[in-house]
């Protein structure tokens, strides 16, 4: 996937970047920008306390982000199957918060729509039996486009005992000299010793840390020597260039030497991914980090800072590296990574986890899924256990819409074929849903189908959907999308206020602070 720079300098504004990436700012039109620290959200350890975000004093930026071609409406016709990849990052909602509680809206690449759905709690049930998934559908009216139905798809990872699974974590630490800023190696420190206290007496932790060249500062500590592990965090400091891929290998290493069989192996790597001493390139670290996940290690990204993060080339290491990405933009965040919702970002119970739907042309002619563009896969490789898909953790909640033309939509989708005909059945279902997976420590996959039936359609959304729904016409309004429709922040704060128990949710009751933000920014679309 192509990636972008953003460049631009504090003082006379001077420009440098092209007037195609100008473009795609969504609305950022200050040149300069020099933050100082804001306060959002809400503490959970005291509902009314606000907690800060940190925001240093600088005036540049070179943030980098893949650019997102999005997703437009297919013909069933022509294209029945839609298959992609699980994907339980998060990290593009923390850091759209970062830019709203700043100020500003953030780059239109920079929104990615399946990160801000998946940041969130939905009321999924657990699954039944043995199965490692359950499966909810939902489908109702389009609150943007009267021409469309949307539907909710909600896999639901099982929750899992992962207290008598013993772990062999190497915290990865940049230590270069651009992580020497506020909210970069000081919240790092913060965040490792957050983890600490989730730490066993059976687990084993080695830290590795890389500027110019790499260091091992702990190696195979067990987790009851806690002392020695926070004091080894709390000694680093930052300085020099950042040798980034060598930190990883060694990394990897130590992780295959401490290697537990019937544990949990991965790797936590905390950067801005700001790269600039080995291998520096996105493809060349992609090829880097398959080769190193091929030791069944896992990889979990977390970002940090503002200004030169290199979300492109954490997002890649971990959607290639059997991983996830977070982004940490406060110790509330932290918190909710490392310890609130550690089991599902550590414990892997699938992996290589992929969707396909089938669509039935008697009852639908389009469709669109919304986001999830960089996890779009040829249908041919669902079958094609060599073509690696998401990881999920233990409770781990994935949340997809599809915008959804049915066969009385007045709407356009494009011509049928004219040397191959559609074959109608007589199947009352709506669609199929497909999901393959690997069990963590297998190479073999498996597949689960999911059928929904024609009368699955509801007249009214449930709280659920509501929500899930607020999130995506938010993302659309963000990015200026072609899909937009009606779309507007006033749509968007009714829809949530219409949910009953939003209040009662820290992380959904600061989303509709932040939507009231964005609607009061000037050259927001409302």
């Amino acid at each position: 996937m192509k990636s972008k720079s953003i460049f631009f300098s504090g003082g006379m504004g001077l420009f440098l970047f092209s007037l195609s990436i100008f473009a795609s700012l969504a609305g950022c039109s200050s040149a300069g920008r020099t933050y100082e620290a804001t306060k959002s959200a809400f503490d959970s350890n005291d509902a009314g306390k606000m907690v800060e975000y940190y925001s240093p004093n600088v005036g540049y930026n070179t943030e980098e982000y893949n650019i997102i071609n999005e997703s437009g409406f297919q013909s069933v016709s022509t294209s029945p199957l839609s298959t992609f990849a699980a994907d339980v990052d998060t990290a593009s909602y923390a850091n759209i918060r970062r830019f709203i509680t700043d100020g500003e809206l953030p780059p239109a690449d920079a929104v990615r729509i399946e990160e801000m759905l998946n940041y969130f709690y939905y009321d999924y049930p657990q699954p039944k039996d043995d199965e490692p998934f359950s499966v909810t559908t939902e489908i109702s009216s389009c609150p943007w486009n009267p021409d469309t139905k949307l539907m909710q798809i909600g896999l639901q990872a099982k929750n899992t005992d992962t207290t008598t699974k013993p772990s062999n974590l190497v915290f990865l630490i940049d230590v270069s000299a651009s992580m020497d800023e506020p909210d970069k190696l000081p919240l790092v420190k913060n965040a490792f010793l957050l983890l600490c206290d989730e730490l066993k007496e059976n687990d084993t932790i080695s830290i590795v840390t890389y500027a110019g060249t790499d260091s091992v500062v702990l190696e195979g500590a067990k987790g009851s020597d806690k002392k020695s592990i926070m004091s080894a965090i709390e000694d680093l400091t930052a300085g020099g260039s950042t040798a980034g891929s060598d930190g990883i290998k060694t990394a990897y290493k130590i992780a295959e030497k401490y290697f537990k069989t019937e544990g949990n192996n991965r790797v936590v790597l905390a950067t801005d991914g700001d790269l600039n001493v080995g291998i520096t390139s996105e493809g060349e670290l992609i090829k880097l980090i398959k080769k190193e996940k091929e030791s069944n290690i896992f990889l979990s990204v977390l970002g940090f800072g503002t200004d030169n993060i290199k979300d492109n080339k954490m997002q890649s290491l971990a959607d290639n590296g059997d991983g996830n990405y977070s982004y940490i933009d406060s110790r509330f965040e932290a918190k909710k990574v490392l310890s609130d919702e550690l089991g599902a970002n550590f414990f892997t119970v699938a992996k290589d986890v992929k969707l396909q739907l089938e669509f039935n042309p008697k009852f639908i002619k389009g469709y669109r899924l919304i986001g999830y563009e960089n996890r779009v896969m040829d249908d041919q490789d669902f079958n094609d256990d060599t073509k690696d898909g998401g990881e999920i953790g233990s409770g781990h909640r994935v949340t997809v819409l599809y915008e959804i033309a049915d066969k009385d939509s007045p709407m356009n989708i494009g011509g049928d074929l004219k040397y191959q005909s559609t074959n109608e059945t007589d199947s009352d279902e709506f669609l199929n849903i497909a999901v393959r997976y690997k069990n963590p420590d297998s190479e073999k996959s498996m597949e689960l189908n999911y059928p929904v039936k024609a009368d699955s359609i509801k007249p009214e959304m449930s709280e659920n959907m509501k929500f899930a729904s607020a999130i995506a016409e938010t993302g659309m309004l963000l990015r200026d999308s072609e899909y937009k429709g009606s779309s507007s922040y006033e749509s968007v704060l009714s829809l949530l206020d219409s949910i009953s128990d939003i209040k009662s949710d820290e992380s959904k009751a600061e989303f509709v602070e932040l939507v009231k933000k964005m609607a009061d920014m000037p050259k927001s679309d409302k």
